[in-house]
């Protein structure tokens, strides 16, 4: 579901207010508990927060051939305890609640080293889990010492402020995205490498740089053009990047200034797509309503086409008031549908198909890129 919470001129002149006491487009270089505790209450729609695993390395790890597996050993990675972990955890949990608005939602990133931590914490704090999603990484770095299975994925979770959220899914896009098969979540993509990789002075920047692939599904599924997202753990600025590039507005927040540095030069070079190309395919619920004459009227479809059903068991003919004719019944492309099966019902846009080349597509992807051509 997609739902997009509708406001009159009070609401929306009270939601440009606080947009205006924002940050936007900035990078916020302080701790992000004390960052975000001077945000606005309910001014944010996502968070998407990449936290310290907190993964307790004990010594170097080598190749066998070997080199020194680059890992990430900072100090912003470590913590005495797992309590003082877990004590950080809600600290900057009861924050981000906090700053979400009503319908807002939260995506957390982790391994085997912390999620199941803060998943409990954020359970306690109020948020209600919507799914986990498996990054399944299609090149992950493999167990060199050979005494244990690939670490090859990590876990997140999509998360609403409450259970009774409104919150953002755009259902639809998330399926065109994926070839018009239903997005899974488990999701099979690569590591951050190559050119993506961000590098400072030669080096890589930063040990655990999330691929913009992975914030662009995110972004693109959970929020809408102008969506206020903030990232309390920026590093070097991939959700700075593809905010900019979907058109959404963002904050981040990082207290590293050698992240702040990269991240700042990274997002001016990013160019946000043309408007043109922004537009995905629209909810049912927020769609506008197209009867099927009015792809007729725009000659989508011309009078006297022949449509079939998807095994070509029966043909109808298109006539200039958007009606079908079979066997001299005229109707509706649905009551149409349903007579040619003998049923009560009929989805006249999904069982109708038109040809198109060397193969046959529903009424509805007709329907659907009529849709996108709308304001």
């Amino acid at each position: 579901m997609s739902v997009l919470t509708r406001v009159g001129p009070a609401g929306r002149q009270a939601r440009e207010a606080i947009a205006h006491d924002l940050p936007l487009g900035q990078i916020i270089e302080q701790d992000c508990v004390a960052a975000m505790a001077a945000l606005p209450a309910d001014s944010i729609d996502m968070i998407f927060a990449d936290p310290p695993y907190n993964l307790q390395l004990g010594g170097n790890l080598f190749r066998p051939e070997g080199g020194l597996v680059d890992a990430c050993d900072d100090d912003w990675d470590k913590f005495a305890t797992f309590a003082a972990y877990d004590e950080f955890t809600r600290a900057w949990l009861k924050e981000a609640r906090r700053i979400l608005k009503p319908n807002g939602s939260l995506w957390v990133i982790g391994s085997y080293h912390n999620i199941f931590r803060v998943g409990t914490a954020l359970q306690d704090e109020g948020f209600w889990i919507l799914n986990d999603i498996i990054w399944r990484k299609s090149n992950p770095m493999p167990n060199f010492r050979g005494t244990r299975f690939t670490n090859a994925h990590e876990t997140l979770i999509w998360a609403s402020r409450g259970e009774d959220s409104r919150y953002t899914f755009n259902y639809r896009a998330m399926k065109a995205l994926n070839d018009e098969l239903q997005m899974r979540s488990d999701w099979l993509l690569p590591i951050c490498s190559g050119g993506e990789r961000v590098k400072d002075a030669g080096i890589k920047a930063h040990p655990t740089q999330k691929p913009e692939s992975l914030l662009y599904r995110i972004l693109l599924a959970c929020t809408n053009k102008g969506d206020v997202v903030l990232d309390p753990f920026f590093g070097t600025g991939t959700t700075g990047a593809v905010a900019r590039r979907l058109g959404r507005q963002w904050i981040g927040i990082e207290r590293e200034k050698r992240y702040v540095r990269v991240a700042r030069e990274r997002i001016d070079s990013t160019l946000e797509l043309d408007e043109s190309a922004m537009k995905t395919m629209a909810s049912k619920r927020t769609a506008p309503r197209v009867p099927f004459g009015t792809l007729v009227e725009i000659g989508l479809i011309v009078p006297g086409t022949v449509v079939t059903d998807a095994k070509g068991r029966w043909h109808a003919v298109v006539h200039a008031d958007g009606t079908l004719e079979i066997n001299g019944e005229q109707g509706s492309i649905h009551r149409i549908g349903a007579l040619v099966q003998d049923a009560p019902a009929c989805n006249g846009w999904t069982f109708w198909h038109v040809p198109d080349g060397d193969r046959m597509e529903p009424l509805d992807t007709l329907r659907q890129r009529y849709v996108l051509t709308l304001d």
